[in-house]
């Protein structure tokens, strides 16, 4: 085909392009339409956009005098939307061919307008609040199933812990417990400083510099400590947990595992789980250490309270039944994190938005299952850690 031949073909395609003109004749404005109207015409892309954007300029109806006698051929398409375009009114001058007013007048006498949608009744309020109970249901059904197979899954590794798949489970305590230690820490530190400041402030108005041993071991060995480096690691490495998995979902290295017969639970879960109630105490511990030493350091230099003062007066302020509470705690917390973190990985559909989407909600449900359970434990054991 030679280039002029392909030069004309191109032009004709476009002069049957549906299109709107304004142009003015025996000194009135008209809206010419012309090409052809029809859903052949109107599928390509470059067609309907030169029509869409032919028709934002042109008026509605009344304002000026359409022309449709240029046009070619009109189906029921483009009558269609030159109806919706004059919002169901004829123009107050109209020209056109018979053929295409016949068109025309079976649109106008059939089409309806869109009905409002009605607000929602009793009964829907209570079918859609009703669906949110099975959906629920579904989701403890399914976190249950987790924790019983990770049960399962520990007792076969203390029957068989040659077969256990040690090398996964310390490259996990690694990855979840030695890498975090110097974001802890720096945190931890600047909380401790922060507190001490605050804290000082107030007990100066009072002479009652020397209690602030007190609050600063209480609050940071029982509470703060363990939930601070709790949100950290969720943040950390909840979200890493549910990507990795995530991941192998959208790989399909999950089915690759389950048609090779190996369990989910006993290589994927069991590790992290295990690796994170291990590493999550002992990053509580830095954690709290951490925001100690910041305290002693900002008490220093708001009260003039010596190190060797606050060293020597922390194990009288704070009983050791606190730490233990702390330990007993963040373990509690780095099971959650892990065991949800596994949780919507394994629930990520094989696609890129699913894999972002389940991250996120990882991240959020572990904190705030993390506040919760830390909300429980100082209800169960508020009378635990405390001098009479």
């Amino acid at each position: 085909m030679s280039p002029a031949t392909s030069t004309a073909d191109a032009s004709a395609a476009d002069s049957a392009w549906p299109r709107v003109e304004q142009r003015e004749q025996e000194g009135r404005q008209w809206t010419v339409a012309s090409g052809c109207w029809t859903t052949l015409a109107m599928s390509s892309k470059p067609a309907w956009q030169a029509l869409a954007k032919s028709l934002e300029t042109a008026p509605p109806a009344d304002d000026r005098a359409w022309d449709l006698r240029p046009i070619g051929q009109l189906d029921h398409i483009g009558a269609q939307l030159l109806w919706e375009h004059w919002h169901h009114q004829w123009p107050a001058t109209l020209e056109m061919l018979p053929q295409h007013k016949a068109v025309l007048d079976q649109v106008a006498q059939y089409t309806v307008a869109t009905p409002d949608e009605p607000p929602p009744s009793l009964s829907d309020r209570i079918r859609a609040f009703s669906h949110n109970g099975p959906r629920a249901m579904y989701v403890v059904r399914d976190f249950t199933s987790l924790i019983g197979q990770l049960a399962l899954d520990v007792g076969r590794l203390i029957r068989a812990p040659h077969r256990g798949p040690w090398r996964d489970f310390s490259g996990h305590l690694y990855q979840f417990g030695a890498t975090a230690l110097h974001i802890t820490a720096l945190v931890g530190l600047l909380i401790g400083v922060v507190l001490a400041y605050l804290i000082s402030q107030q007990l100066r108005q009072y002479g009652a510099e020397t209690f602030v041993v007190n609050i600063l071991g209480l609050s940071l060995i029982r509470e703060l400590g363990p939930v601070l480096a709790a949100v950290l690691i969720a943040g950390r490495s909840g979200s890493a947990i549910t990507a990795q998995i995530g991941v192998m979902r959208v790989t399909e290295e999950l089915d690759a595992m389950r048609v090779m017969g190996i369990p989910h639970g006993f290589r994927l879960v069991m590790p992290r789980v295990l690796a994170l109630a291990i590493a999550m105490p002992l990053i509580s511990l830095w954690t709290s250490m951490a925001a100690l030493a910041g305290g002693m350091l900002a008490a220093d230099a708001a009260l003039n309270i010596s190190p060797a003062y606050f060293l020597s007066a922390l194990p009288r302020a704070v009983p050791i039944s606190n730490l233990w509470l702390a330990l007993a705690k963040s373990a509690v917390f780095g099971i959650l994190i892990a065991l949800i973190g596994c949780y919507f990985g394994m629930k990520v559909k094989p696609n890129t938005e699913s894999l972002g989407r389940g991250t996120t909600q990882s991240v959020v449900t572990s904190i705030t299952a993390v506040i919760l359970v830390d909300a429980l434990f100082a209800v169960l054991f508020k009378g635990i850690g405390f001098r009479a």
